[in-house]
């Protein structure tokens, strides 16, 4: 099998490590493949790719976008490494307003599959990290949204302080007011 799939506490949050084949050229691995996916039932179609690149210290989140093109994304480092953070927003759930902290390494190639419903943001740990985003809805403006990264309700263990932030990511509301429909 060229993947191994661990479920989490958060339901649907799964952490996915492809295999590596090296040889004396550098290394192969598969990213996707639709099949092995579906049989660990990830069977959302991923119809955006975005790519960001970040320097140690950098903060992008807590994102996520509102119904109806809520997105689910599998969120793949290809270099350095990140403090990756998934917020449950499920009204319901049995892990409501729950949140999970992962390390991911492209060395080790892993991966998060962050299914609809959830806030996602992460901390470029290393120098520099370049993280590949696999969407299943496409970007709508209108119906992004966020919740403020240190928010106290969640008190999530950032490693950092004094993250380096967008200017979009300062303005976000606390939890108790962020606007979610899931």
């Amino acid at each position: 099998m060229p993947f191994t799939f661990s479920e989490t506490k958060l339901g649907g949050v799964v952490v996915i490590t492809a295999q590596q084949f090296p040889d004396e050229r550098g290394l192969f691995a598969e990213v996707f493949k639709a099949s092995a996916f579906e049989e660990h039932g990830i069977t959302e179609t991923f119809s955006q790719f975005n790519l960001s690149k970040s320097k140690k210290g950098v903060l992008r989140g807590l994102h996520y976008q509102l119904e109806p093109q809520a997105q689910g994304k599998l969120v793949v480092p290809v270099s350095g490494r990140v403090f990756d953070v998934v917020v449950d927003l499920r009204k319901g759930s049995k892990t409501f307003k729950q949140w999970l902290s992962l390390t991911l390494s492209a060395a080790k190639q892993e991966m998060v599959y962050v299914p609809p419903g959830y806030a996602h943001g992460f901390l470029t740990l290393s120098e520099q990290a370049e993280v590949l985003y696999y969407c299943t809805d496409e970007y709508a403006l209108e119906l992004e949204r966020g919740i403020i990264w240190n928010d106290p309700e969640l008190a999530i263990d950032w490693p950092i302080q004094s993250p380096q932030l967008s200017e979009k990511d300062t303005e976000y509301p606390s939890l108790a007011q962020a606007e979610y429909n899931f």
